[in-house]
């Protein structure tokens, strides 16, 4: 009786941990997903799933891409197509990637309201940023120094606007450095001579104004267009039939109108929602 007893405890114990970890979604890779997007995703998401468990680490999409061909995660986080390496890598192991696209990280390059420059090129931003243009009258703008305001050096977005914007350039050695984007839209705004970046779909009407990059406005249709230059897609990547329902699940919850809402609301582009995908095939 003991003995049947022990045995059928010990089955139950079995059988919850197997459930635990059917549960469980392990993401690893891109800093410009795992920073602030996906936290925030990720709580929303279990408000509707509490039994689902999420971890989320940041090592670069790489690393990310890496650890996924390894059997080590379930979605790799991604803010770039997987590459040429990655795809043979898939091959050799008999693995098919399948990418998700779930929205774009795009910058907006913003200026003081009472500014009068309105559009600025690629080889202006990238020389004011890096110090080499100070003056605004180098760019018809008034006759004052450009003021700097940048998030700071251990947020992703600093390393994103210099890979985007800055050709990997260092930033001018007198750059403001702040913690968020608000606190970048609020220093541009108190500041006539300041220039600063944010979150797209952040910027309003708080005193500060979104330049036009090579006359190009930046908005949703311009970056799901492919026109606007200061975005980049972002994708969860996993390897085709071995998905688990709860990281499919969590997948389903991004792209839909819930996990949209809160990519837009953290400064991010969301999907077209009408976008056909390619099949789900890498890239």
């Amino acid at each position: 009786m003991n003995t049947t007893r022990t045995w059928l405890n010990s089955l139950i114990v079995f059988s919850l941990v197997l459930a635990a970890h059917a549960d469980q979604v392990l993401i690893k890779g891109s800093n410009t997903v795992g920073e602030e997007l996906g936290p925030a995703l990720i709580a929303a998401f279990q408000v509707h799933n509490p039994d689902i468990a999420i971890e989320l680490t940041t090592e670069g999409t790489g690393g990310g891409m890496l650890a996924l061909l390894n059997g080590q995660c379930d979605l790799a986080s991604a803010s770039r197509t997987a590459s040429d390496d990655e795809l043979r890598l898939a091959r050799a192991r008999g693995l098919r990637l399948q990418s998700h696209f779930i929205g774009s990280y795009g910058v907006s390059v913003i200026v003081n309201e009472r500014n009068a420059v309105q559009s600025l090129t690629l080889e202006q931003i990238r020389d004011i940023f890096t110090g080499k243009i100070t003056n605004w009258r180098e760019v018809d703008g008034r006759n004052a120094p450009i003021k700097l305001y940048i998030r700071d050096p251990v947020s992703g977005t600093y390393l994103g606007f210099k890979e985007l914007a800055m050709e990997y350039q260092p930033y001018a050695a007198n750059v403001q450095t702040r913690l968020t984007y608000p606190e970048i839209m609020n220093a541009v705004a108190r500041d006539r001579d300041g220039i600063g970046y944010t979150g797209m779909t952040l910027v309003d009407d708080s005193g500060v104004r979104a330049v036009l990059v090579n006359g190009i406005p930046g908005n949703i249709f311009s970056v799901n267009e492919g026109l606007y230059p200061y975005a980049r897609g972002l994708r969860f990547y996993t390897t085709r039939g071995n998905e688990s329902a709860a990281a499919r699940a969590f997948i389903r919850f991004v792209r839909g109108r819930e996990g949209q809402a809160i990519l837009e609301s953290q400064g991010y582009v969301p999907r077209a929602m009408q976008r056909i995908d390619t099949g789900g095939i890498a890239p």
